[in-house]
């Protein structure tokens, strides 16, 4: 099941590596195809890398199981796989993204950002054996599942200039559909602020911790409000 779901990434990945070879021939302006087919390339490396990247913590857990490397060993390649991940995260901000295409990069990088907190719990689960650790990475990955496949819908939807904008440059979905995906997405990210500060009483062990509940809490809620009507 697992090996599944990062083969459905895989395929979302290898998508917008294509969309993103062809995008300048949307763009009129020669200055404006050369800036469209360097955000086209660029993003489509860094789901590449992703990829890539997700390819290899499976296989190293393949080698362990195996016999072929020692826990101490994978467990220092997951360490460096953390970093390198967080790395190519950073590069989402880096972007030049047209405008058009603000809202599905911004899907890719919470799709990625969901993906390394499943890889830290999965870490986790073969640390500690902690079996709920290994629950809440299947919980993710499948989470950023769902993102990237938004992302990759916004990402052709606004490449065939189907995406609605509102007076306010907002956001505007095109059916019920993904209306409904863009609640159920808040709602994941509320619920992961939630997980992060809050203890096991469902309170806060202090006043600064709240304060970054609550900011957590806008930032989905902001979100929500972007991408809905």
């Amino acid at each position: 099941m697992k090996k599944n779901k990062i083969q459905n990434i895989s395929i979302a990945a290898i998508a917008i590596l294509i969309i993103g070879v062809i995008i300048a021939y949307n763009y009129s302006a020669d200055q404006t195809k050369q800036k469209g087919f360097q955000f086209g390339n660029e993003l489509a490396q860094i789901q590449q890398d992703v990829a890539q990247l997700q390819t290899k913590f499976y296989s190293e857990k393949i080698k362990w199981d195996e016999g072929d490397i020692s826990k101490e060993e994978l467990l220092e390649y997951y360490q460096k796989h953390i970093d390198e991940f967080q790395k190519i995260i950073s590069r989402y901000d880096e972007l030049a993204t047209p405008e058009l295409f603000e809202s599905s990069v911004e899907l890719f990088k919470i799709s990625s950002e969901t993906q390394l907190q499943s890889d830290i719990e999965y870490i986790n689960w073969i640390s500690t054996g902690d079996e709920s650790a290994k629950v809440r990475s299947d919980t993710q990955i499948q989470e950023a599942y769902e993102y990237e496949n938004l992302g990759l819908v916004e990402f052709q939807l606004a490449k065939a200039g189907i995406v609605e904008f509102d007076e306010a440059g907002k956001f505007t979905p095109t059916d019920n559909v993904l209306k409904q995906k863009v609640i159920q997405i808040s709602e994941n990210m509320k619920n992961k602020c939630d997980v992060k500060f809050k203890n096991s009483l469902n309170e806060f062990d202090s006043d600064e911790i709240e304060i970054e509940w609550f900011n957590c809490f806008n930032e989905a809620e902001k979100w929500k409000k972007e991408h809905l009507p």
